[in-house]
Parts: C-alpha cells; sequence; structure tokens
C-alpha cells in the first residue's frame, strides 16, 4: 500500500491539528536596551526597530508589551563612559541607571519578571567580562564582583539573574551570594554555553560595550565545539543554575538540542543581534519574507529544544499576529 503522509498537509486545519510545535507570548523574553536621560528613545542603527530607552520610556515600553501578553524582559544599560571603571563600581550604585531601572519596573509592573545581566562589561573601561590585570582576565577576582553585582540587582527586584561572563566557578559563587543574602527564591539563567560568536556586533553597538583590547575568546566558548557544552552544563546544574542558556541560537541548534537532551533544567537560547538585523536587512531589500522568516526561525529555535527564546523579534512577532 502507496503511504501518503500529504493526507496530513492537505488543508491549513488538518495542518494545524497535526501541528508538533507551537509559539506563544510566554516562551519569549524580550531584550530592552536602557540609558540615562528623560523621554528618550534612540534607535541602534544596527538593529532597525530596537531602541535605547530612558527609564520613562521604558516604563511605557513594558506596558505596552504587557498588553501584547509580553510579560517577561531581560534589562540592559547603556553607560556613559565616565562611569566605567576597572572594577565596574557603578553596577553596586544604588542611585544608578541599572538599578533604578529595575526598581522602577518591579514597582509600577510587580507581575513582570524581570531578568538582569550580571557581567563587568557594560560598566568596564575595559571593555571585558572579567576583571583585567596586566592584560589577562583574572576568572577568581572577578567572582566576588559578580556575586556583588547579582546581589544588589536582587534587592532592586530582579526575578532571573543572568550571568553572562563565562568565568569559571561564577554560578557557585552567585548562588551563595544570593542565599546568603536572603535571595534564595531568585533564579539563575546561566549563559551556560555562550560562545565566541561574530553575531554580537549590534549588541556591542547598542550597548557600547566592545572591548578595548584584544578578544573574548579565552573565557567565551570556541563555536567548533560542541561537547564542551556538555561540560559547561554539568558544572551549572551542579553549582545552582535554574535555566541553561545557548548564546547564539540559530549556528548552534545542535547544542541546544545536546543540552536539551542530557539535562532536566529549562532549555534558553537567546537569538542574538545579529541573527536579528540579518533578518531584517534582508527583509528591508526584498530578499526575505519578514515575518515567514521570522516565525521559522523562532519555530527553528523551539523545535530543537529551548523552552525560552530571549528574541528581540518578540514584540513585533506578537504585535502582528505573526503566530
Amino acid at each position: 500500500m502507496l503511504n501518503r503522509p500529504r493526507r496530513n498537509r492537505i488543508s491549513q486545519v488538518i495542518r494545524d491539528m497535526v501541528q508538533e510545535n507551537h509559539l506563544h507570548a510566554s516562551d519569549f523574553i524580550f531584550p530592552l536596551f536602557i540609558i540615562d536621560g528623560n523621554q528618550k528613545k534612540t534607535e541602534v542603527a544596527s538593529m532597525p526597530g530596537i531602541f535605547r530607552y530612558s527609564i520613562d520610556n521604558l516604563l511605557h515600553e513594558v506596558e505596552s508589551c504587557l498588553k501584547l501578553g509580553l510579560k517577561s524582559f531581560d534589562l540592559f544599560p547603556n553607560l556613559e563612559e565616565s562611569l566605567k571603571d576597572k572594577t565596574a563600581s557603578e553596577s553596586l550604585n544604588e542611585n544608578g541607571l541599572y538599578l533604578r531601572a529595575i526598581k522602577e519596573v518591579k514597582a509600577r509592573f510587580p507581575e513582570v519578571c524581570v531578568v538582569t545581566d550580571v557581567a563587568m562589561d557594560p560598566y568596564s573601561s575595559d571593555g571585558h567580562d572579567g576583571l583585567v590585570e596586566n592584560g589577562q582576565i583574572i576568572n577568581d577576582k572577578t567572582l566576588k564582583i559578580l556575586a556583588n553585582m547579582a546581589v544588589a540587582q536582587a534587592q532592586a527586584g530582579a526575578d532571573i539573574i543572568a550571568p553572562s561572563d563565562m568565568m569559571d566557578g561564577r554560578v557557585q559563587y552567585i548562588r551563595e551570594a544570593l542565599d546568603g543574602n536572603g535571595f534564595s527564591d531568585v533564579s539563575i539563567m546561566s549563559y551556560t554555553a555562550k560562545y565566541a560568536s561574530a553575531f554580537y556586533g549590534p549588541f556591542r553597538d547598542a550597548l557600547n560595550s566592545a572591548p578595548k583590547f584584544g578578544d573574548k575568546k579565552t573565557y567565551q566558548m570556541n563555536p567548533a565545539n560542541q561537547r564542551e557544552a556538555l561540560i559547561e552544563a554539568t558544572l551549572d546544574t551542579q553549582e545552582g543554575a535554574d535555566f541553561l542558556m545557548i548564546k547564539p541560537a540559530l549556528a548552534y541548534l545542535d547544542v541546544i538540542k545536546l543540552l536539551k537532551d542530557n539535562f532536566d533544567l529549562p532549555i534558553a537560547a537567546y537569538n542574538v543581534s545579529g541573527e536579528y538585523a540579518m533578518i531584517k536587512a534582508a527583509s528591508q531589500n526584498g530578499w526575505l519574507n519578514e515575518e515567514r522568516a521570522t516565525v521559522e526561525t523562532l519555530m527553528g529555535i523551539k523545535r530543537a529544544g529551548a523552552h525560552v527564546i530571549l528574541t528581540y523579534h518578540a514584540k513585533e512577532v506578537l504585535k502582528n499576529n505573526w503566530i
């Protein structure tokens, strides 16, 4: 007898009936960039449709997202160079841009999930994720800085702490610091497999956080390696992570699946700035259908095994009813 799988594709109703994976607003975390000042909203040139917001406009943006069902946000600060130093001391300033933004978002919208970034680079005069001494990234001295940063963010109201630095041992160090300061309910979404990728360029433009020298290859992972991600995931799980994140997403769908198949923790994937910019540029030139390319991209990440997707597409997908 001839098998006919096409019978299950014959109409939209039947295709919807047998669809294996679906995208929902609850799958998304929307990254948002913050700048100092009032009534400011500046577009990131390399990320059409994505803006840097002063805190007052950030609150308006969060409110508009909530109306679409989008309830989770990852906040990133763009700081003046004058506030940066070698030890990222501005990250602990209670009256500084980042901690004020966290407090105000949670005060205005207590129901939202605020994810916060733990790494030195937005605050560092060296532009690296760790403490620099004599041109080297010093792992263990960085851990205390990161832990203090995580506690300050938890005090400000963060729901999930997301260390993006890739220093060895930082998940355990941060977990112990959070627990020791009464924040045992604050989760850790670890950047478990963060690769030294070419796809971060627009993000660094958005935050003006590129390294002042060298690159990040001594702490971010080699794009050629897959099994190394298992080592990182095992360590992060043992150290107390609540989510395991893969970054970037598209070039690392195999790593998303690998961690999904080998660990019980929820898997997050970061659909990064360069991946967003590629679709935007191609669609603006008429080379791709933006809606189809965006949904296909996000569905591919979900299909690979991601429970949570950090994506700059989140708002437009929901606003335009693409899913």
